[in-house]
């Protein structure tokens, strides 16, 4: 599973936007770059920054050489060791407490349905993925206006 917690940084009234992905195997940089361009389709041409751990296909040489092509996303990286800082650590920790508990099923598709319902219920609670924000201790500023520099 991958997944992504979006937030929006001028306007916090648009609530959390949770993306999710599901596919047999392990992701490599190939299948990221697939997440990230289903990721572009999602967002409609918004400005993306995208906070990532340290995972080696998240900063292969191709997956850098990707993003440098790409005018919509910028990188930036969490440090080692500090999954305490990625509210999407905190997504999947409710869904493994919720709708994947116990859950021994006999297809990957009984695994996705599970997710499914617990995004749908993540979703349901505006506030959920919000407190997964808060409970890192990150927040999200915007970016001051172009026109106000520094020394001003």
């Amino acid at each position: 599973m991958a997944g992504a917690l979006g937030y929006h940084s001028t306007d916090r009234g648009r609530g959390a936007r949770l993306c999710f992905h599901l596919k047999p195997g392990s992701y490599d940089t190939a299948g990221l770059i697939e997440v990230l361009e289903q990721m572009k389709v999602f967002y409609r041409g918004e400005r993306v920054v995208l906070v990532w751990d340290g995972l080696s296909a998240h900063w292969s040489r191709a997956m850098r050489a990707w993003v440098t092509e790409q005018d919509w996303l910028t990188l930036e990286r969490l440090p080692a060791y500090a999954p305490e800082l990625n509210p999407v650590e905190l997504l999947w920790s409710s869904l493994k407490k919720r709708e994947l508990a116990n859950l021994a099923g006999d297809h990957l598709a009984d695994v996705a349905d599970a997710t499914e319902q617990g995004i749908r219920r993540i979703n349901a609670n505006p506030r959920l993925p919000w407190s997964f924000l808060a409970h890192t201790g990150l927040t999200i500023h915007p970016p001051p206006p172009p026109n106000l520099r520094k020394d001003q």
